[in-house]
């Protein structure tokens, strides 16, 4: 067998522990797949390579591919769990990768969207023809279960019970999340007079959301008449932004902690805790315009 032969059973190999073993998402098991076959593609003896050549092979990756921070940690990962896979696969007795120091990564804030935002969002978009109506009752749904995009392309109509709905989640996690009012009213609509113009004779299909020929939707199709429609209304934004805006507007109106890390999903509540730290920022810009506008009442 030949090298590049070799390094592709190694891959192959790596993914099905990824999947099986380690149970991350296809998207993630993509990555770090794809992150090993550059490894493996550099030269790199993953037998032999100590932690000093890992470090200067990262060093070279920051420079020629202009890596994020947080794209480092995930090449890190993928070189981590690698590891771990060859010793679990008696291929080497060490992880070289965890003797790797690196910084701590700096945890940014969730992007989010004024309630008002969203709103003006979702009225925008043309719900004349049956794809204009899919996408609005897509992102009503997003918006009011707080689902991850990969988890709205898997729905299928089963899932939806009327008030709720089932998701399958990371690591096939499976949560029910009541549907707002609205969302609902959307959904049903579009399974009575849309769904089934979409779908035409595949009536085998069985995904919620579908494109114009019946098969279900992708997560890029998806994202990209999300950004198309965020264009029009002049909104910066990211379908994930749904999710973000979902969970910090429920925080806003009094919801406990608990329950929103139940509706996301997270199965560490440190997860969920960002959003208090959005919640404290808007209250405190909402403080200084506060306090600016006491100030100019008494300079007057």
């Amino acid at each position: 067998m030949n090298s590049d032969s070799s390094d592709r059973v190694l891959i192959e190999d790596y993914t099905d522990y990824l999947a099986m073993q380690r149970r991350l998402s296809e998207a993630t098991q993509s990555v770090y797949a794809h992150e090993l076959a550059l490894f493996l593609a550099a030269g790199s003896d993953y037998e032999t390579i100590t932690a000093s050549l890992i470090e200067a092979y990262i060093v070279i990756q920051v420079q020629t591919r202009h890596l994020s921070e947080r794209s480092v940690a995930k090449l890190l990962s993928a070189l981590r769990s690698f590891f771990s896979f060859l010793q679990m696969s008696k291929i080497r007795e060490d992880n070289p990768v965890l003797l790797i120091q690196r910084g701590r990564q700096k945890q940014s804030l969730p992007q989010v969207a004024s309630v008002a935002q969203v709103d003006a969002l979702l009225e925008s978009i043309d719900t004349s023809d049956p794809l204009g109506f899919r996408d609005r009752t897509l992102f009503e749904l997003i918006y009011s279960c707080g689902l991850r995009i990969s988890e709205a392309c898997t729905l299928q109509v089963s899932d939806y019970q009327k008030t709720s709905i089932r998701v399958v989640g990371k690591r096939h996690k499976i949560r029910i999340i009541p549907v707002g009012e609205i969302a609902r009213m959307w959904v049903d609509a579009y399974l009575k007079d849309v769904r089934p113009k979409l779908i035409g004779m595949r009536l085998s299909t069985k995904a919620l959301f579908v494109g114009r020929r019946g098969h279900q939707l992708t997560r890029q199709a998806m994202y990209k008449r999300f950004i198309a429609y965020c264009d029009v209304a002049g909104l910066d934004a990211k379908v994930h932004t749904l999710r973000h805006s979902f969970a910090t507007h429920l925080l806003e109106g009094g919801a406990d902690l608990r329950s929103v890390q139940e509706l996301l999903g997270h199965s560490d509540i440190k997860t969920t805790q960002i959003y208090t730290h959005v919640d404290t920022k808007q209250l405190q810009k909402a403080y200084e315009q506060f306090h600016a506008g006491i100030h100019d009442k008494e300079d007057q």
